[in-house]
């Protein structure tokens, strides 16, 4: 069977077994806050409201309309000197860039003489004005600062113009929008500013700035391609002119030098080549007819002769000399030495004639040659000069262009529609309102979260009871009397209030745990000093005296004796300690005080340790002799986390009434209290939650949880 308390241990020692998120608890949690999500969301709105109507000062937007002309008709075509805007999406975004370029609007800040406007230069004084939230935060932040740590002194330097001028230029053109319209050629241009005709004048002069600086480029660049067309055209007519007169001084040095006369002279090559080829051949065969008729000039033999020498003649006398004729021989040899040495004759004339030729052929390539090399050389210098001349014309040409364009240049856009008075677009009341209230309430909401996250004690019973798995038996107020002693004069004089009727309740709860064996006594005690269980003790002793019963006050916190006080007993009486010793009679120790219907044993000092006295003999004679002379014995116990002392007069209780104080004492000081008790087998008959402050109660929006005390019940109690 589950003890007292364990389910608990059991929800501490696994806290995450349960990850559900219970969405009807978030909305208790945050209708328990409605207050204080309220009172953000109207400090928030506060805020807001001095921000939008105190501090922020009014802008006024206005905005002139310009149109992109893409096919601007210009005289004479110059569109390889000056382009226009092509009108395509990257060329636009350019554009808008361009408008907002450092050089124009420099030159917008020196035609309006924006550097002398506070608007744009901080180093001019500002017109007074509320100081916004974020600047009051500032301020305290840089005086704590400066106390904290004492600035150096300033230097006193002033920015130079320069830099003035930059910084003002940086500030209006922040307050300049150019933006394009969609499937159009036409572009705005947007000020802001914090005067209506100021941001209307801004506006079409920036328009006029942009319209004439493309016509001031265009100038520019016709102006600087003017001068450098003529400077090149005087380059290529000087250079047209050297080339010219570089030809003309070779075709006079080459005056023969012609594609006629190259062709001539190439066939007569041609035909001496045929000529020495032929003559080549024709050595080759007398050269070989030669030396055939040589070789065989030496021999006898006639057949071999007439071979070499194949002449009709000679093979007539051979006939002669083969027939028998003497005188034949002679004349054979006569015949074959005439064709050799005529055929050596041949030879020897060919040959110089094939060496005259070679040389003509050799004479005429080096000629050929050279007539080919200075043709190439006019050739070249003439093509040379053909498209100096060419360029020189087109340069000329396009110099003449220029000059006649300069003066007539149109800009690429012009201005649809001018800028009115601006109107004004900040601040946007409604939305600093709305926001306001967004933000107020996200703090509100996040700030009810938080603290439920991060709170760990008990406001409620139901919350005490459903950590604990114990039931609490009441639910004590916060008593509103000053001192120990104005607490029982209290609870005296008003039978009839909050605390007496809670203590009543209390009472009733104890004697209704155990209907057929209740409580006689019963013990009060808690986990920590100061969560109102001594107070408890008495109220409970004074409330069970109303019954006409016989009640006894025991002080069994010995250690710290805190009864004195409650009440006003002489020093030197007798206690608690005495009974226990034997040194008196119960009877004689216990104090009646006055107009109080109970009796109190008041503790004293003892030598002896705490836990154990309470742990003797003589003490649970003494509990056993005040059960037969009282009907209800109430003890006030040390805290559980403190000393052992309760748990061992636990073991001699019938009740354990344990106090937990209203958002102070932790979910582990109740855990561990508890786990204390249940080492040594002993149950809590119940939970206090004690000294819970009814505003708290409503301020944490837990105004049902305690509503008898707080709202249902002011017509039944004493105030």
């Amino acid at each position: 069977m589950q003890k007292p308390g364990q389910q608990f241990d059991t929800m501490l020692a696994q806290p995450g077994e349960d990850d559900d998120i219970d969405l009807l608890a978030i909305f208790r949690t945050l209708w328990r806050g409605k207050i204080l999500i309220l009172f953000c969301v109207l400090l928030a709105l506060v805020a807001g409201w001095y921000q939008a109507y105190r501090v922020a000062t009014p802008i006024y937007s206005s905005t002139a309309q310009m149109a992109l002309l893409l096919r601007s008709e210009q005289l004479i075509d110059l569109d390889s000197v000056i382009s226009g805007v092509s009108g395509d999406e990257y060329s636009m975004n350019t554009e808008m860039e361009v408008i907002r370029s450092r050089d124009l609007v420099g030159r917008l800040v020196d035609q309006l003489g924006l550097i002398d406007d506070p608007e744009f230069n901080s180093t001019l004084p500002q017109p007074e004005r509320a100081p916004s939230l974020g600047a009051l935060v500032s301020i305290g932040l840089d005086k704590l600062r400066m106390v904290l740590s004492p600035p150096e002194p300033d230097s006193g330097t002033m920015p130079d113009e320069a830099t003035i001028r930059r910084r003002v230029i940086d500030a209006v053109r922040s307050r300049i929008s150019p933006q394009t319209r969609e499937w159009s050629y036409i572009f705005t241009i947007t000020v802001t500013s914090q005067s209506r005709e100021k941001s209307a004048l801004m506006a079409n002069t920036m328009a006029a700035i942009y319209r004439d600086d493309q016509i001031r480029i265009k100038v520019e660049a016709t102006e600087n391609a003017a001068i450098w067309l003529a400077e090149r055209v005087s380059q290529l007519q000087l250079e047209l002119e050297q080339q010219q007169s570089a030809a003309n001084a070779l075709r006079a040095a080459n005056a023969l030098v012609s594609s006629e006369g190259l062709q001539a002279l190439n066939a007569q090559a041609l035909e001496l080549r045929q000529l020495l080829h032929v003559a080549q051949g024709q050595l080759i065969r007398l050269e070989a007819q030669s030396a055939a008729l040589t070789a065989v000039d030496g021999t006898s033999s006639i057949e071999a002769r007439l071979a070499a020498a194949s002449d009709a003649q000679l093979e007539a006398i051979a006939a002669s000399v083969t027939a028998g004729d003497t005188s034949a021989r002679a004349r054979f040899d006569r015949r074959y030495a005439q064709i050799l040495l005529q055929a050596q004759t041949d030879r020897s004339r060919l040959g110089q004639q094939v060496g005259e030729l070679s040389a003509a052929d050799r004479d005429l390539s080096q000629q050929l040659s050279q007539q080919s090399e200075e043709f190439q050389k006019l050739q070249l210098l003439d093509r040379e000069a053909e498209a100096t001349r060419i360029l020189y014309e087109t340069f000329l040409t396009r110099l003449k262009e220029t000059s006649v364009q300069q003066g007539v240049h149109q800009p690429d856009s012009r201005i649809l529609s001018e800028a009115t008075p601006g109107k004004q677009v900040a601040p946007r009341k409604t939305f600093i309102l709305a926001s306001a209230i967004m933000i107020g309430l996200a703090i509100g909401l996040g700030f009810v979260l938080l603290r439920e996250f991060l709170q760990n004690t008990f406001r409620t019973a139901e919350d005490l009871e459903r950590k604990t798995g114990m039931v609490v038996l009441g639910q004590i107020p916060r008593v509103p009397a000053r001192g120990r002693l104005g607490i029982i004069k209290y609870l005296q004089s008003k039978p009839s209030s909050e605390a007496a009727e809670a203590i009543r309740n209390l009472r009733t709860s104890v004697l209704l745990s155990n209907i057929d064996k209740p409580p006689q006594v019963i013990m009060s005690t808690s986990s920590i000093p100061g969560e109102g269980k001594t107070t408890l003790a008495v109220a409970l002793a004074q409330n069970f005296a109303g019954l006409d019963k016989r009640v006894l006050l025991i002080e069994g916190d010995i250690r710290r004796r805190i009864f004195e006080n409650y009440f006003k007993q002489d020093k030197d009486a007798a206690g608690l300690i005495s009974v226990v010793s034997g040194q008196a009679k119960l009877a004689e120790a216990v104090y009646r005080p006055a107009k109080l219907n109970f009796d109190v044993l008041m503790g004293e000092k003892s030598p002896i340790n705490a836990a154990d006295l309470f742990s003797s003999d003589s003490f649970k004679n003494l509990l056993i002799e005040a059960r037969s002379q009282y009907d209800y014995i109430i003890i006030d116990t040390p805290p559980v986390l403190v000393v052992p002392d309760a748990r061992v007069i636990a073991q001699l209780s019938d009740a354990v009434l344990y106090s937990v104080r209203w958002d102070a004492t932790t979910t582990s000081q109740v855990a561990e209290g508890l786990r204390q008790f249940r080492a040594v087998d002993i149950g809590v008959s119940g939970l206090v939650l004690s000294q819970v402050d009814p505003r708290g109660m409503r301020r944490y929006g837990y105004g049902s949880k305690y509503g008898a005390h707080t709202r249902f019940g002011r017509g039944y109690y004493q105030n």
